[in-house]
């Protein structure tokens, strides 16, 4: 069991192919008013379980693959699919790493949730104070959280958001457990929760599209070119994402992902690449991608030239 710590996954999702992620279900029973999925308790989950199977499968076989990161909504609201996951991804020797609110310790940690754990190698366990005001979802049930990540043996990163005191106390309590800061996420509940960003800046202004290195698989067979929740849950133009039925479409899409020009010169040098093809100012990365994804899609002159230029590019940087 490989237990990755936040600098190792970090550098690993840089490496093209090493990473995925499964995301495992909608649903979520804690309902933060600033969830970037929207889950709910009610929100939807596998129904479809030879599918799941199949998926599961495709991303055990995928020999370039060394992590895949686990999250959703919650995880652990999907106990059947979780389980089969990370067994099965772990078998395979795939590093597996589960993102969690840690809403299954609310009173005490059942059972199967511990042995669970057991096969997990890295444990993002999430709290801020979106969280901490949900019912039973203060510190008391955090830390009841944490100890059993770390009875179990797993790499604990605390994620937080970056708020004032944002990871406070974590060091000096868990003092194996390590801290990452993350940006507000303005998608799903979250567009709502966080004022947008609304300044134009050129297209040299944004560097390279980092969540390209990180293909996104539901449980319900659609599979995105990047881990935006945005994308994830349906936005963007539809080059950005494909429906597969089986392991080997899994891997026909992530192929097709990796071949894509706006996405090779999005993740090589970022929205500059696609001077001339798209407006010249943007609001942010996502909406340079989407609007080089679109225009090729609908111009075959634009997609080619775009094609030149990612091998062009690709050429010079070299391997």
């Amino acid at each position: 069991m490989r237990r990755l710590t936040h600098a190792e996954a970090t550098r690993l999702r840089e490496v093209p192919g090493a990473t995925a992620v499964l995301f495992l279900t909608d649903r979520c029973p804690v309902g933060c008013a600033h969830c970037s999925v929207g889950s709910l308790p009610r929100s939807p989950t596998i129904g479809d379980w030879p599918l799941f199977g199949r998926l599961v499968a495709g991303l055990a076989a995928l020999p370039s693959l060394r992590a895949v990161a686990v999250t959703g909504g919650e995880p652990f609201a999907e106990r059947r699919g979780l389980r089969r996951a990370v067994g099965e991804l772990g078998d395979a020797g795939k590093a597996v790493v589960v993102f969690t609110s840690g809403s299954w310790a609310r009173r005490v940690v059942p059972a199967w949730v511990r042995e669970v754990l057991a096969g997990v190698g890295t444990v993002y366990l999430s709290t801020d104070t979106f969280h901490a005001a949900r019912p039973g979802m203060g510190g008391a049930a955090f830390g009841r959280a944490a100890d059993a990540v770390l009875a179990a043996g797993c790499r604990l990163v605390v994620q937080v958001l970056a708020e004032p005191g944002a990871g406070a106390g974590v060091r000096e309590r868990w003092p194996d457990a390590e801290v990452s800061v993350v940006r507000p996420v303005r998608a799903g509940r979250g567009a709502g929760a966080f004022p947008a960003a609304r300044a134009y800046r050129p297209l040299d202004a944004y560097g390279p599209c980092g969540l390209l290195t990180a293909p996104t698989v539901r449980y319900d067979g659609v599979v995105t070119a990047c881990c935006d929740e945005a994308v994830i849950m349906g936005a963007g133009p539809a080059p950005l994402r494909a429906r597969v039925r089986e392991g080997a479409g899994l891997a026909a899409a992530l192929a097709g992902f990796r071949a894509d020009p706006v996405l090779r010169l999005m993740g090589g040098v970022g929205p500059v690449g696609l001077a001339g093809v798209v407006r010249e100012e943007q609001r942010s990365v996502c909406g340079a991608c989407w609007a080089g994804a679109r225009r090729a899609a609908a111009d075959p002159a634009a997609r080619a030239a775009l094609e030149r230029r990612a091998a062009f590019t690709e050429a010079v940087s070299g391997p």
